[in-house]
């Protein structure tokens, strides 16, 4: 029983008047990217976008965008949640809300948002509900958080035409990636971000379904 209740608490998103307090100020974080060097907050250069993924492990996901041409920074944090500037240890209470999240500085002339949907759906399973493979929680949960109605749009025709691309390879899954608009986004402690950078030869845990995201255009 005990363990089921476990399962139950960690997989079972907590309302507003069950979240964690959190704290007025930030967490502490790493000033500037340890792969390229520039810097994790804004202001970033005119012209760059802001994509958000949570695809499941932070430390796993974010590799998966900062080498892509036309990205000009990524940081791991958390969003989607109610607990104001949390810890790593809080979110993993699965008491906040919150959901393991990568954002993405984007150069649109480069690298279209599209692109980063692919990745996003081809480089995890959307189709697990608060859970990546072994990874259970409702910190690891699928989600895009947009920054603006053109994003919103984008991510629910990706999300259709991937949906529509598993029915015809035969998956009988079902997407549950939830899409809304960011809210805030949280940056993590130091030590997380970039993690398969400062840790080389960590093993990604995350693993798509083998269905490609189909072409568009």
């Amino acid at each position: 029983m005990f363990l089921v209740e476990m399962f139950q608490r960690k997989t079972t998103m907590p309302t507003a008047a069950e979240a964690l307090a959190g704290r007025a100020e930030p967490v502490e974080t790493a000033p500037a990217h340890f792969v390229n060097g520039r810097p994790l907050k804004p202001p970033f250069a005119d012209g760059l976008e802001i994509a958000c993924f949570a695809m499941g492990r932070f430390s796993s996901a974010e590799k998966l965008f900062w080498s892509l041409p036309g990205v000009d920074v990524t940081a791991v944090g958390y969003a989607g949640g109610f607990t104001p500037n949390p810890t790593y240890q809080e979110v993993l209470s699965s008491l906040t809300g919150h959901a393991e999240t990568v954002m993405v500085v984007f150069d649109p002339s480069v690298i279209g948002y599209e692109a980063l949907l692919k990745v996003f759906f081809e480089r995890h399973d959307p189709t697990q509900s608060m859970r990546q493979g072994n990874d259970i929680g409702t910190f690891f949960r699928s989600a895009i958080f947009t920054t603006g109605d053109r994003q919103l749009l984008q991510a629910e025709q990706a999300r259709d035409a991937y949906q529509a691309a598993l029915k015809q390879a035969g998956h009988t899954g079902r997407i549950v990636t939830t899409i809304a608009p960011l809210e805030t986004f949280y940056y993590a402690e130091a030590s997380h971000q970039q993690h398969a950078a400062r840790n080389p030869g960590t093993q990604s845990v995350l693993k798509g379904t083998g269905v490609r995201f189909p072409a568009t255009g």
